[in-house]
């Protein structure tokens, strides 16, 4: 029976972030092989269920040989690219012999050094030398991903989500499958080029359903319709990562035509490159976001870009909850990482007031702790199951313990153990929260939370907020970027 290796290596590398990524964060969160890859992945909504599904449909084994995951944060240290790198490997010697690849990076992985810094590069290429020219490599990646020349080299067909908010992980995992399929029944061969135009696009512009993203991605479409286009894909980039590659890029995979490949990708480069200043972004100050949701109808979700969750941020930045709580009166609702906090309020008991210094305490760039005297007023175990389809595709999510307590300006806060992105309504209404009770709900995210969101609010703004990951990355501090780059330089 034909069979195909399925590899999955998953993480979003914030290179702004002090503390760095470990092999014991890998452990904690998904590091599995073999058979726990399909009990691991039969719940969720992501690109190796997808791969599953449409090799077993195809008649085709799947051989789960390796998947690694832990949530967006600092670079991986390169102790830990070597361990992950033997496991992977290792566990790729003892699956025998296969017919194909599938691969799954995130194409954001980021290492510390040289030799890990373009971590996916690098894993690609290994893997191209030890199954060999012949054995086709088909991978998906995350449009948020750095794309470089060596990850494109290493495989026959790259294809990144469509969506942004991410809600296609799995049609693009069945994508991969079903092309891996009929490369191996000799009905195709695929080949792709991929464009590298030097221009970053601002991730307040990434959302893929509205402009500017919407007519870049109508052009790619209309592409497909050709019989020997295969796939096309648009690379957004991640500009947390002080990488060569940063930036974006431009994908095309072709049933044996190395010219049509370039051709294509070279034109949807050039629609970028004319329409580089809407990929700019817009910057709208905390102030500026609280006077115009003030203004609104409730409830207004206000998407805090510097303490991006899905970015790799803290998750414990208090700028707007400051601002909110300043000004008194405000029926606001934010969500912060503290256990120390959560521990307090266990202590202190449900129905009673503690004084508490919350968030603000694992760095310095997304403000000082919010000091304030609060009310508890639950305690929770912090687990949810999400039903439907949201960013990233997962499906069971834990806060850890988690505690709700309100100031006496009026300002809920949603007290957390675990850092838990707010990609599901579940984060507020697994705790008896409902959005229309507030005025302002603080998202910590800038696309992801979208979905879940923008049906149960007025409007969603995005707010400029200094961090780790704010959305001004001219702000931010590059050693290893390439120059020119827009909007850092004129090209």
């Amino acid at each position: 029976m034909t069979r195909v290796g399925i590899i999955s290596l998953i993480h979003e590398s914030n290179g702004f972030i002090k503390t760095p990524t470990t092999l014991e964060m890998f452990q904690r969160d998904q590091l599995v092989s073999g058979q726990e890859m399909y009990e691991m992945c039969a719940s969720e909504l992501g690109e190796v269920n997808g791969f599953l599904s449409g090799l077993e449909d195809a008649g085709i084994e799947p051989v789960p040989i390796f998947f690694a995951r832990t949530p967006p944060s600092g670079a991986i240290t390169s102790e830990t690219c070597d361990s992950l790198m033997e496991l992977m490997f290792g566990r790729l010697a003892e699956a025998g012999q296969l017919d194909g690849i599938l691969a799954n990076p995130h194409g954001a992985n980021m290492g510390e050094g040289d030799e890990y810094r373009d971590l996916d590069g690098h894993w690609l290429t290994r893997l191209r030398q030890t199954v060999g020219a012949e054995t086709p490599i088909i991978c998906t990646i995350d449009p948020h991903c750095n794309l470089s020349a060596r990850m494109i080299n290493a495989c026959d067909a790259t294809i990144a989500y469509r969506t942004n908010p991410h809600l296609d992980q799995r049609e693009r995992g069945i994508e991969a499958a079903g092309m891996m399929a009929r490369t191996l029944a000799g009905e195709i061969k695929p080949v792709q080029a991929a464009a590298f135009p030097p221009i970053a696009i601002n991730i307040e512009r990434q959302r893929t359903e509205t402009e500017p993203c919407r007519s870049l991605y109508q052009l790619a479409d209309e592409m497909l319709e050709g019989p020997e286009v295969l796939s096309n894909s648009v690379v957004l980039g991640f500009p947390y990562a002080d990488v060569e590659e940063m930036g974006s890029a431009l994908i095309t995979v072709t049933d044996n035509d190395p010219r049509l490949a370039a051709e294509l990708s070279n034109q949807l480069s050039a629609h970028l490159y004319v329409h580089r200043c809407d990929y700019a972004g817009q910057f709208i100050t905390i102030e500026e976001a609280i006077n115009e949701a003030l203004q609104l109808d409730p409830p207004v979700c206000l998407l805090d870009m510097g303490d991006n969750i899905g970015g790799g941020s803290t998750a414990d930045g208090t700028l707007i909850a400051h601002a909110m709580h300043n000004r008194g009166g405000i029926r606001g609702y934010v969500c912060l990482f503290d256990q120390d906090s959560v521990r307090e309020t266990e202590s202190a008991g449900v129905g009673n007031k503690v004084s508490l210094k919350m968030g603000g305490k694992i760095d310095d760039q997304h403000g000082p702790p919010l000091e304030a005297e609060v009310t508890v007023l639950s305690l929770h175990e912090g687990k949810f199951r999400e039903s439907e389809v949201r960013h990233g595709g997962r499906t069971e999510f834990d806060m850890g313990r988690t505690a709700l307590v309100e100031t006496e300006n009026g300002l809920t806060i949603q007290l957390t153990s675990n850092s838990c992105a707010p990609i599901s309504l579940g984060l507020m209404t697994s705790c008896g929260l409902r959005p229309d009770s507030f005025q302002i709900v603080v998202a910590k995210g800038v696309q992801s939370p979208v979905p879940a969101f923008d049906p149960v609010c007025t409007a969603l703004i995005r707010v400029d907020t200094p961090g780790s990951t704010r959305a001004d990355m001219r702000q931010l501090h590059y050693d290893h970027r390439r120059k020119p780059l827009f909007p850092f330089e004129e090209i």
